[in-house]
């Protein structure tokens, strides 16, 4: 149970409910015939103020409840000061109390703990996927990722970029599996493709460098009987300064969509390759695939985390369908809307981790 955070508006607001019950039980049980006792309906007003209020909240409202118990019993029992049946109503209410007090002790206890998780989520996720810098030379881009993990904002899907002389290098993948493992699996080939961005002179050379490294570095040393277990779908990208289309190649991942004037086209691969991983057991050849990219045009990259999602009848996701007329300015924008377009659909959290990639070659002036 989540604490709410106890301002002074909304704190107040709520005590009032607790202390009226207080109030009304009290003067009701004084009113009543002898016959009657409503003292154990004191013990709704802690039971129900952890739902707002704090250790010290709740304590001071069960020692209120106490009280009116106390006064209760003097009044109506003036003689005998205190009745045995007050006595334990005033006794049930006091462990009571003190158990609701202990109980929201570590309830903020296990609130911070599970803060600082968040906290530290968040930075190895910064570390392991910062996020893409607004402006890659001439093109505008931003990316956005949602985790399936409920408590975590990180997962195995994974992207990044690299400035070249010519252009920009992008990669998008989505390793197999989830958990801790899928975030190792990610950053070990998200360190590859940073230190061999820059460095292999082709395409086809970088992903076969990026496929050996997942072969390397996921199998364990002496290990035989992993191959093939693990590996990354991915698409690797070079896209030119200039105007000029873009090369690619796909190791197993779904294509990229080009967004123009509103219309997606869908940019399948022609000579797709196997995923990161499998080249040991493939030995592909990677093959580059191109395809226009124009000025105004707006090029999106996803994991199967979107397609894949479904809504309450089981239906997947219609990507190409739902973006088909959209016309956000940005790709920020239309990250956003995607977003919320997509767990709309889905009516709640995902099933699978989805990333989101948006990169767009601004329109010539004029036009």
């Amino acid at each position: 149970m989540p604490q709410r955070p106890e301002g002074p508006g909304p704190r107040w607001g709520l005590i009032a409910i607790p202390i009226l019950w207080i109030v009304a039980v009290t003067v009701v049980d004084v009113l009543a015939p002898p016959d009657i006792h409503l003292g154990p309906l004191l013990v709704a007003a802690p039971a129900i103020t952890p739902s707002f209020g704090g250790p010290r909240t709740v304590g001071a409202v069960a020692a209120l409840a106490v009280v009116a118990q106390t006064l209760i019993g003097v009044i109506r029992d003036p003689d005998d000061l205190l009745s045995a049946n007050h006595e334990a109503q005033i006794i049930a209410l006091m462990l009571v109390g003190v158990s609701l007090v202990v109980f929201c002790v570590v309830r903020e206890r296990r609130a911070k703990e599970l803060s600082q998780v968040r906290h530290v989520s968040e930075a190895a996720q910064r570390v392991v996927l910062p996020p893409l810098p607004g402006r890659l030379g001439p093109l505008r881009a931003s990316a956005l990722y949602l985790s399936a993990e409920a408590e975590a904002r990180i997962g195995g899907d994974l992207y990044a970029a690299a400035r070249t002389t010519s252009g920009t290098r992008l990669i998008v993948g989505d390793v197999r599996g989830k958990g801790l493992t899928a975030v190792n699996d990610a950053a070990l080939l998200l360190g590859a493709f940073r230190v061999a961005a820059h460095r292999e002179a082709s395409l086809s050379e970088l992903v076969a460098y990026l496929d050996r490294s997942v072969c390397r570095d996921l199998m364990e040393p002496g290990e035989t009987g992993r191959l093939g277990e693990t590996f990354i779908t991915a698409t690797i990208m070079d896209i030119p300064d200039q105007n000029g289309p873009v090369r690619m190649i796909s190791c197993g991942h779904p294509p990229p969509i080009v967004l123009r004037d509103g219309r997606p086209t869908t940019m399948h691969a022609r000579h797709p390759a196997p995923p990161l991983g499998l080249g040991d057991l493939a030995h592909p050849r990677y093959e580059i695939d191109s395809f226009p990219f124009e000025p105004g045009d707006l090029l999106l990259l996803y994991t199967d985390g979107v397609t894949e999602a479904r809504d309450a009848s089981g239906a997947f996701y219609p990507l190409t369908d739902r973006i088909r007329g959209w016309d956000e300015s940005s790709p920020d924008a239309f990250l956003l809307r995607l977003r919320h377009d997509l767990l709309r659909y889905v009516g709640g959290p995902l099933n699978d981790d989805a990333a989101m990639i948006g990169v767009q070659r601004p329109a010539l002036p004029g036009t």
